[in-house]
């Protein structure tokens, strides 16, 4: 570190590359990198360090704009009171708690809808492309994946591809990547299905279609089943302070959510949120999760108080009501450490030996990891069961991050308490699930997957020409849900708009 900073504010600020190296300085430290410091570069190498050395510490002084130890400019980005908020309400709705966890379980302010005009919900997974432009800090590697990632704004990460059963590999990670760097042409290998102008730009494409019906439907709040940040969630270790935002947490929300979903119908509409498995980390468990949570204190649309919690939404003028299940259903990628290193929060490979996230009451350690996750899963379950019983609400809808064929009995107990609908991601393509489709849903109740948000390639080739390899009607997508007293009316919408598939929910009670 003192190094690289003392070369940094002696010659380096001073050579021509250094405008591209040091773009981030007036931000950071509130001054041009020509009249930085070295207390400035030493923040500088500590907030979002360019290049491959950095600083574990900021300044303790002598900074230009202090506090030196915020990467703000000495404009600490706070999450401690929600903004519409006035500062005399001390609920969930308009405070943080202590740690991440202290808010499981609890209800969300309810949201009441006016008007009698149609009710529009959309439903979106798998959304949050990787943040090239991000220089994380802790000696974190840049999340660029291909010769061109490294750009403002979201970038898919490429996945691998298989067929249906997922016993024949057709295309690896590294296959799928030259194909990137090729944009589909010579080497990339035909058996990736890469389809150019899609595989590349899929949660823009999304993105574009979720804003062109949002400015004819203008709904009224968004359903996110999670995976919100690719590769593996905030850059930033757990353990932050819950009210406060680190520069890593607002360089990607602004990046791949605030700079992507807004426009007519969208701003200011509320995303109900939960985790996926990425945003704990993907391959380990002690990434920024804890800076989503905290987030929900920072935003005036972004919600996502606990891993799980409740809330409901009332439509005053038409006479209906809907209660909301938020659930955490992680542990299915939570392992033992050894296994699957590469699909496992809890893999040794992955997870530093040291890695805790005690501090925000999650995982203590690796070995406790896949325990801790079994554990939050089974404290859910008698919570849901409970509360589903209760509801009086006309409506009542669960969303999870994984997707329609996990835990099937369960959720056909919650069927039998009222559950009308079962709202998941994580495998990336669109599937609309029908009670009757008896050969893979033992649920009885309509489930969807909208993984398709595009921050990671589908499941399979979104050739419309080749569609023997997917699982349900599209690779890429959002899903438009009309609701109303009587039904909701489910449309499936691919990337470009086009409604490829339809069904009505009635009522279970």
């Amino acid at each position: 570190c003192k190094q690289v900073v003392e070369w940094a504010a002696g010659g380096g600020k001073w050579d021509s590359s250094a405008g591209g190296w040091f773009h981030n300085m007036p931000s950071i430290t509130g001054v041009h990198h020509e009249q930085g410091k070295l207390e400035d570069f030493q923040r500088l190498y500590y907030c979002s360090p360019p290049g491959d050395s950095f600083c574990g510490l900021p300044p303790c002084s002598g900074c230009s704009s202090p506090p030196c130890s915020d990467c703000f400019a000495g404009n600490q980005l706070y999450a401690s009171l929600r903004p519409g908020c006035d500062g005399n309400d001390k609920g969930v709705g308009c405070v943080p708690p202590k740690t991440a966890m202290g808010y499981k379980g609890q209800h969300w302010p309810t949201t009441v809808v006016h008007g009698t005009q149609e009710m529009h919900i959309f439903a979106i997974g798998d959304w949050g492309g990787m943040d090239g432009s991000l220089d994380p800090p802790e000696g974190r590697p840049t999340i660029v994946a291909y010769d061109w990632g490294r750009r403002p704004g979201p970038s898919v990460f490429p996945r691998s591809r298989w067929n249906k059963m997922h016993d024949v590999e057709y295309c690896n990670h590294k296959q799928l990547v030259e194909c990137f760097n090729t944009r589909g042409q010579a080497p990339c290998a035909p058996e990736c299905g890469y389809v150019a102008g899609v595989d590349d730009e899929p949660q823009m494409l999304v993105a574009n279609a979720f804003k062109a019906r949002a400015a004819l439907v203008d709904p009224q709040y968004i359903l996110n089943v999670g995976d919100n940040f690719y590769w593996g969630g905030i850059e930033k270790t757990c353990g932050s302070p819950m009210d406060h935002i680190s520069y890593p947490t607002k360089h990607q929300f602004d990046q791949i959510f605030e700079g992507v979903y807004q426009g007519a119908g969208l701003t200011n509409k509320p995303w109900f949120s939960v985790l996926g498995n990425h945003d704990w980390g993907g391959f380990k468990f002690d990434n920024g999760w804890d800076q989503q949570i905290s987030y929900t204190w920072a935003s005036n649309r972004w919600v996502m108080p606990a891993p799980y919690y409740k809330t409901s939404v009332v439509y005053a003028d038409l006479g209906f009501d809907v209660d909301y299940f938020f659930l955490d259903s992680n542990f299915i990628d939570a392992m033992p450490p050894e296994e699957d290193p590469n699909h496992n929060m809890c893999s040794r490979k992955n997870n530093k030996a040291s890695a805790s996230c005690a501090a925000a009451d999650g995982p203590e350690s690796v070995d406790a990891c896949p325990g801790w996750f079994a554990s939050l899963w089974a404290e859910q379950k008698p919570w849901v069961t409970e509360l589903m019983g209760q509801s009086k609400a006309n409506w009542q809808i669960v969303v999870t991050h994984f997707p329609c064929g996990h835990e099937q009995d369960f959720y056909k107990s919650l069927r039998d308490l009222g559950m009308d609908l079962l709202v998941t991601g994580h495998r990336h393509d669109q599937e609309l699930w029908l009670p009757d489709d008896y050969a893979k849903n033992h649920m009885g109740v309509t489930c969807i997957v909208t993984g398709g948000g595009g921050g990671i390639t589908s499941e399979a080739t979104p050739n419309p020409e080749e569609t023997e390899d997917w699982y349900g009607e599209a690779q890429y997508g959002f899903y438009d849900l009309t609701i109303s007293k009587s039904e909701i009316f489910i449309e499936s919408i691919n990337y470009d708009g086009e409604v490829l598939l339809t069904h009505t929910v009635h009522p279970s009670r």
